[in-house]
């Protein structure tokens, strides 16, 4: 047994400097157990855990830091009552029982509990991890390199499409966060051009987005009222630089997985609410009616709408038209998509450039029409500074900061939900993977140096990311492209942006939101998954409806995570029975149970008992799991349990699974002992017994308890409530059967930390009381695989397959030499040995020479075990060796027959 990670040296002090008192003791009991363990072992054990060649060297330099700290545990265990040597896993004895287990054709295998320096170790970055994660930094560093022709011309194409897409969209958006148009521009060029620096993903576009504007504009509304002396744009920089160092900080730790805790249901609640929101507040600009608040909630809007509708103005003309424009082109070239599949790419980009093409045409028209005229004949955007006249450093103060405080934390989840889930989104789409950690920092950096030019708080957008992503993007660069578009756009259009309509940018609004809404079959999709989800769905639409966007986020999330606790807690845990099943392929069954070759078969008509290709499997009495209720489920064996864990087994469901495990267990078997409470006084309240003048019934149809199973298949980790709570069941349990114990396995461990800590609370080995010969019965059975390598049955069969191969070539040799000599003598004459006597010579001593097997699981741990079957063999064979014990007079059963 290797002293694992306990080296002697500078790694050994710095473990000790590292754990502190914690480390000190566990070290000294895991000392004392490499003590205890062998005799004549420490030294040797303390020498492997070194390098070979140095092993007398590391042994002088650590045995005295070993010794030291030994020392400092045991003096600090004793002082403080803690007991080193509390289980007797590593006895001798539990480890052998009564298996025959040859050395010759098995290695032992003793499993180590993980120590808590090993944990440190691997938490703590290495030097490489540390450079890698540098790099990891600057993601463009991976294909810059690589960059050629090819990908630039994809990113020319896709870079100018972004561009003339998100130049009328940024000026829109602006205006929907109640900011002049200009600052949608500054935020769409700091977007598309610091991304690419940090971008894992191609295809995402980072700019204004229309949920993020609407909720600036609640702020700066808000703002407005409270705090007049502070302008909007200051509030929304400062906004965006806060904002933008959270999620920087976020991304720079790689805790990008926070975002997973929100679910799909309420990231499409979100939208869909929030795009009926947007548009619905647009609708009042693009018909020209004004004499309310359009921030008000979604239904008061609506109301104020319809009121409103006498004093519809000629906008409606230029907001209508453009609205029902952009769909009737949209809609045109899917057609001509679908019928011309040869020019299905021309109109893909018609498609896109819809929206310039609408922006222009009634630019043009507004010109037209108030060129001449000293008051436009409808409301237009007027004056959009050329250049970045607003660049400055953030103002960021404690004052302002409390202006936006209580919105900050909607503010940072819209950033990254929207974000992170468009981005996996199309990662899985176009075959790649994105980091959320480093999209994070992305967005976060992009919002800290925005503002230092006028930006306020951006993220992705889905509609250009779709868009990007159909006009064939090759890397990240694109955004480079785009950002000269825009840049370009600054400088040499905003002469052009004078007459641009405000109700059609409200119809530009409404088309682009439009696709943000969850369709209808998507919510029949939600209600096949998961049923309970969907009301879920329409709590969030609902609340952002009739309240707003950020209550709207914040139910679904709550909602959600109630959902997720009550799924947690009421889990429910079942108890499984076994089948005999066997592997049909047409009308024959494949001939072994293990085998993947389907050509092995064996007729239909085989009996399915005796028949070796049949197996066991183990499911559910009650087969809510969906299998054939028509098929009988047997019970393992009279008094044996399987119980299978469905979501973990920690402190949430911990105390509802074992109510459900000990409630079937005292309703389907009886008490190993009628006589156990002498006295009527004996018995608690709570089992008073029958009543005076009827005898108590002894359900002798029932079996009594013998072993318990428990399949961890589907448990990661255990806290220590719910191992506490294992070990009052296992105390209760073992009082029902007074005087006999229940055996406790446990199939399928896969996390070695639970295997410690089932193993510090008892299990995984018998209990052997002092004074007790009870392991004298004990009969572990082990799981054993193939050592793998040269030594492995792997090698065997091919070793075998060549000599096969060999004979068979020189048989086909010697016959072909026979006739032409014209001889009758046999091949093997000389030898006297058949060909199939080489043969099987040949193939007996190849699996004599290679086959080597080991356990699968410790032997110092007879009760864990690899699956439900060895556990099931384990407890049936210690079931039938204890009656056998018992039968024969065993200790505590009373008189010797």
């Amino acid at each position: 047994m290797k002293a694992a990670g306990y080296l002697p040296g500078p790694r050994h002090e710095r473990t000790a400097g590292v754990l502190g008192l914690g480390g000190i003791l566990e070290m000294g009991a895991h000392l004392e157990e490499l003590r205890f363990s062998k005799p004549g072992t420490f030294g040797k054990n303390i020498c492997k855990a070194s390098h070979p060649h140095t092993e007398n060297e590391n042994v002088r330099e650590g045995a005295p830091i070993l010794m030291a700290a030994t020392k400092i545990g045991h003096g600090l265990a004793k002082a403080l009552g803690i007991k080193l040597q509390y289980r007797n896993e590593l006895n001798e004895e539990i480890r052998r029982g009564e298996s025959v287990f040859s050395i010759q054709t098995a290695d032992t295998f003793v499993e180590e509990e993980p120590r808590t320096v090993e944990w440190v170790l691997d938490t703590l970055p290495t030097g490489r991890e540390i450079v890698a994660y540098c790099r990891s930094l600057f993601p463009f560093l991976n294909w810059i390199g690589s960059y050629n022709l090819q990908w630039l011309f994809g990113d020319l194409v896709a870079g100018i499409t972004i561009g003339a897409v998100v130049v009328p969209q940024g000026m829109a958006y602006a205006i929907l966060a109640d900011l002049p148009a200009e600052y949608g521009l500054y935020s769409s060029f700091m977007g598309v051009l610091v991304y690419w620096f940090f971008a894992t993903s191609k295809d995402i576009t980072i700019g204004p987005v229309a949920v993020m504007s609407t909720l600036v504009g609640q702020i700066l509304i808000k703002a407005a009222k409270t705090h007049p002396e502070y302008k909007g744009p200051v509030i929304a920089s400062s906004l965006a630089v806060i904002s933008g160092c959270i999620i920087a900080f976020i991304g720079l730790i790689r805790v990008g997985w926070i975002v997973d805790l929100i679910p799909l249901v309420s990231i499409s609640a979100f939208m869909t609410g929030s795009a009926l929101n947007i548009a619905v507040g647009q609708v009042p600009t693009l018909m020209g009616i004004t004499g309310f608040n359009t921030r008000d909630a979604t239904y008061m809007v609506i109301i104020n709408t319809l009121k409103g509708l006498p004093r519809t103005t000629i906008d409606a003309a230029m907001g209508l038209t453009a609205l029902t424009m952009l769909y009737l082109i949209r809609a045109a070239c899917k057609y001509a998509a679908k019928k011309f599949p040869r020019h299905q790419k021309l109109f893909f980009f018609l498609s896109t450039l819809r929206t310039v093409f609408v922006i222009l045409l009634y630019t043009m028209i507004s010109w037209l029409v108030n060129r001449h005229r000293k008051k436009a004949l409808f409301k237009i955007l007027l004056t959009v500074p050329r250049g970045f006249k607003h660049a400055a450093v953030p103002t960021i103060n404690k004052s302002i900061i409390k202006v936006y405080a209580t919105d900050l934390p909607v503010t940072v989840i819209v950033l990254l939900i929207e974000h992170i889930a468009i981005s996996k989104s199309f990662g899985r789409v176009n075959n790649y993977i994105i980091n959320p950690s480093q999209e994070m920092l992305a967005i976060g950096i992009t919002n800290i140096l925005g503002p230092f030019l006028g930006a306020y708080p951006a993220t992705g957008s889905f509609s250009r990311t779709a868009i990007k992503s159909k006009a064939g993007v090759r890397t990240p660069f694109a955004g480079v492209i785009t950002a000269v578009v825009v840049l370009l756009a600054i400088y040499a259009l905003p002469a052009v942006f004078y007459y641009i309509p405000s109700a059609t940018l409200s119809a530009v609004i409404i088309h682009a939101v439009g696709d943000l809404i969850t369709p209808p079959n998507t919510v029949y999709q939600f209600w096949r998954v998961s049923p309970l989800e969907v009301p879920i769905f329409f709590a969030g639409v609902l609340v952002t409806v009739f309240s707003s966007i950020e209550n709207g986020i914040y139910t679904t999330i709550c909602v959600s995570f109630a959902v997720l606790l009550f799924r947690v807690i009421k889990a429910k845990g079942r108890f499984l029975g076994t089948v005999k099943v066997q592997s049909i392929l047409g009308d024959r069954i494949i001939a072994s149970p293990t085998s993947l070759n389907a050509s092995e078969t064996v007729p239909l008509t085989a009996d399915p008992i005796t028949d070796t290709s049949s197996r066991t499997i183990f499911l559910p009495f009650d087969h809510d799991d969906g299998s054939n209720p028509e098929i009988k489920v047997q019970s393992p064996s009279p008094g044996i349990f399987i119980y299978r864990f469905s979501e973990g087994f920690n402190y949430p469901n911990a105390n509802h699974y074992l109510d459900h495990l000990t409630n079937t267990i005292f309703a389907t078997t009886r008490r190993t002992n009628l006589d156990h409470y002498a006295r009527p006084g004996d018995r608690p309240w709570n089992d008073p017994g029958p009543r005076r003048g009827k005898e108590q019934d002894d359900h002798a149809e029932r079996p009594t308890l013998k072993a318990i199973i428990l399949d961890f298949s589907s448990v990661n980790n255990i806290d220590i409530t719910s191992t506490q709570q294992l070990i009052d069941v296992r105390n209760q349990l073992d009082r029902y059967t007074s005087p006999s114990t229940v055996d406790w396995h446990f199939a399928s461990i896969n996390n070695r930390w639970t295997k410690r800590a089932l193993v510090s609370a008892g299990f995984g080995y018998p209990t052997v009381e002092t004074g007790s010969e009870s392991i004298s019965r004990w009969k572990p059975i082990f799981s054993v695989a193939d050592i793998g390598g040269s030594d492995s049955a792997v090698a065997t069969a091919e070793a075998v397959s060549n000599q096969e191969k060999d004979l068979k070539y020189q048989r086909s040799r010697e016959r072909e030499h026979q006739s032409s000599l014209g001889d009758n003598i046999r091949a093997d004459s000389d030898s006297g040995l058949s060909g199939s006597d080489l043969k099987g010579a040949n193939v007996s001593e190849s699996r004599s020479r290679f086959q080597k097997m080991t356990v699968v699981n410790g032997l110092n741990r007879p009760l864990f075990h690899i699956d439900l079957t060895s556990a099931l063999q384990c407890a049936i064979a210690n079931v039938t060796a204890r009656e056998a014990y018992e039968v024969s007079g065993g200790v505590g059963t009373g008189e010797l027959p």
